[in-house]
């Protein structure tokens, strides 16, 4: 597309297990089978100076003894250096600053830092339900209709449907899966139309997907309530998700804090932040400022196979604590956001995936950090419709909508 509008040539190769730094350069000429590296094929392929290079799944190089392909892109992807490109097989300079390179990863974690900066990053959030019901009428279910033989006419499915295979089978930020579930609809209804040739045509409704697909792969996530239970929001590959995280008194005989549910290193060190902050600050919010004394406290994040890792999880950890210590359960309101040992909050990220996430478990409230309001502000309305948004700059602001409490 972006070729399109450009009105330019357009080349992609994929860069996934690549572990050569000749892929990218070339081989010299002395090698039997020596080629030009992708670059130059590219170009030549292409026929023009100026095309659209996409370098697809830039995160999964490798490298090994034959050289390390990252290394070699940095010539490549630097404005400053890349007018003078060498390749080992044309073994003369050519100009590539005119090339317009489009990288693309899943992750940026293994990207190697040097390399990351010569990119210009753009964060692609995830479809909502309603664009991926739009996705999957306009493109993915003609697409399978014309590939299975299928008249318009002839097999039809709602919206309604489309929406329940989406929910209930096909939850990832993108729609790979959802063209499956989809082909699995097709496929199907294929099989009744050859058992029965007297069928002229079939719809497929909210009551077949199940007899269809089987029993949902993901069910409706239920907020979980009671004292020391909180509902935080968490971004993952999949899209948000929502993680109900438990505080327990475990015994008064010694004091201490274990930490459960396969946490990364981040997300280790939110929850003791939580902890030193919350302990250091009982008195202002009207609780026993010797709780902590004596007493060994368990937090744990549901869902202990998935890891989970990030700060945002900062104003949960520290809620749930405090609804221990106060003995009172928290309001029924989502919320993200780091938090510091002064009692801070901090911006986060994914904030359209969050609020998708408490939207689809029937959260109508939300706190996010004050930093995010810009972030807010940009999302469409009707993403934000029925959801009442507040936005702290502190802890205290927490603990006022959470509990009801106002720090002395």
């Amino acid at each position: 597309s972006i070729a399109h509008s450009l009105n330019r040539k357009f080349y992609r190769f994929s860069l996934g297990g690549a572990r050569d730094e000749a892929e990218i350069k070339g081989h010299r000429r002395t090698y039997i089978g020596a080629m030009p590296g992708k670059i130059i094929q590219a170009l030549k392929e292409t026929g023009t100076d100026n095309p659209v290079i996409m370098l697809d799944e830039i995160d999964k190089m490798g490298s090994s003894y034959q050289g390390d392909p990252g290394s070699a892109l940095l010539e490549v992807l630097d404005p400053e250096q890349n007018h003078d490109f060498l390749d080992h097989y044309l073994d003369i300079r050519y100009d590539l600053s005119n090339v317009l390179f489009i990288c693309t990863a899943n992750t940026l974690d293994s990207i190697p830092a040097a390399l990351l900066d010569r990119m210009d990053v753009i964060r692609l959030s995830g479809y909502i339900l309603e664009e991926k019901v739009k996705i999957a009428r306009q493109y993915l279910w003609p697409k399978l209709l014309k590939r299975a033989g299928f008249e318009k006419s002839e097999l039809r499915i709602s919206n309604a449907a489309i929406s329940n295979v989406i929910d209930g089978y096909a939850r990832e930020a993108g729609v790979r899966q959802l063209e499956k579930q989809l082909a699995r609809l097709v496929r199907k209804a294929a099989v009744e139309f050859a058992k029965d040739e007297s069928l002229e045509a079939l719809s497929i409704g909210v009551n077949d997907i199940k007899t269809h697909l089987g029993n949902p792969i993901y069910t409706r996530e239920k907020p979980l309530a009671g004292v020391g239970v909180v509902t935080g929001l968490a971004w993952t590959s999949l899209g948000g998700v929502t993680l109900n995280l438990e505080a327990a008194k475990i015994h008064a005989k010694t004091r201490g804090l274990k930490v459960t549910g396969q946490l990364g290193k981040v997300m280790q060190e939110s929850a003791e932040i939580a902890y030193s902050f919350v302990m250091a600050n009982l008195k202002r919010y009207g609780a026993d400022e010797t709780f902590f004394d004596e007493t060994f406290i368990h937090l744990h994040a549901p869902e202990g196979a998935t890891p989970k890792d990030g700060p945002s999880a900062g104003i949960t950890m520290a809620s749930s604590l405090l609804s221990l210590a106060l003995n009172k359960p928290a309001k029924n309101i989502a919320m993200t956001g780091e938090i510091t040992l002064t009692g801070h909050v901090l911006e986060i990220g994914g904030v359209k995936e969050k609020l998708i996430a408490a939207k689809r478990v029937g959260i109508s409230e939300i706190i996010f950090p004050y930093g995010n309001k810009k972030d807010c502000d940009e999302l469409p309305d009707y993403l934000k419709e029925d959801l009442t948004l507040h936005f702290v700059k502190t802890y205290d602001d927490v603990a006022k909508i959470l509990f009801e409490v106002t720090a002395k």
